[in-house]
């Protein structure tokens, strides 16, 4: 049997670490971060253990790339979906939605990960979270900012704030209430992005799209472009 080429070997290798990612933020999200092992999200996974450290220093590296790519992803998707726009202040409320959502929809995940940020490693730059600053990034220069040097990691903090408050445990903030105020702050319409659920359900009249692993592909030109 000829030796596998090299292009295969990457491919496998893409494959290994896309589903260690999955198998992080699918566990995480069930048990906490805490109750999750590197071997569980290795069997889930369905890899050997080794490859684990093969590609991550540690489970918190691996949970940090894995909620970056699943927040770079969401908001990627929302940034782009149809119909597509240039619009600066809705490319905004859409960046502003896409980041409420995964706190409304993925709460113990999103609480998990801003723990992780106050661990004493902190906070852990991965390509993953890098693709993130970018669309952000991107988010605030279509928006109008004359210094995006300044004004992307206050839109950041602003975000992160939002995502705290949403999830604290005991006295957890509206998302819609949080929405408003960022609204406010960037000049928005209420009727921009994806409005919240005027029953008040803590909805969206969009319909929900939970299902984590379309962010994960695991088969060759599956991934989101």
């Amino acid at each position: 049997m000829s030796p596998r080429s090299a292009l295969v070997n990457e491919e496998l290798r893409r494959r290994s670490k896309e589903r260690l990612l999955h198998a992080a933020v699918e566990l995480v999200d069930e048990r906490g971060y805490e109750a999750t092992t590197l071997g569980d999200i290795a069997d889930r996974a369905g890899s050997a253990r080794g490859l684990v450290s093969y590609y991550f220093p540690g489970k918190r590296q691996l949970v940090q790339s894995a909620v970056h790519r699943l927040m770079h992803r969401t908001l990627e998707e929302a940034l782009e979906r149809e119909p597509r726009t240039d619009d600066g202040r809705e490319r905004m409320a859409r960046a502003i939605d896409a980041i409420l959502g995964l706190a409304r929809d993925r709460p113990v995940l999103m609480r998990q990960h801003m723990a992780g940020l106050l661990q004493a490693e902190g906070f852990l730059p991965c390509p993953e979270q890098r693709r993130l600053a970018e669309l952000l990034s991107d988010t605030v220069a279509r928006h109008g900012s004359q210094d995006v040097g300044s004004d992307y990691p206050m839109l950041r903090a602003l975000l992160m704030g939002a995502v705290y408050a949403a999830v604290m445990p005991g006295a957890p903030m509206s998302v819609p209430v949080l929405r408003a105020e960022l609204f406010k702050r960037y000049r928005l319409d209420w009727e921009m992005g994806v409005p919240p659920d005027p029953e008040g359900t803590g909805g969206t009249k969009e319909k929900d799209r939970t299902d984590m692993g379309r962010f994960f592909a695991t088969e060759p030109g599956t991934q989101p472009k």
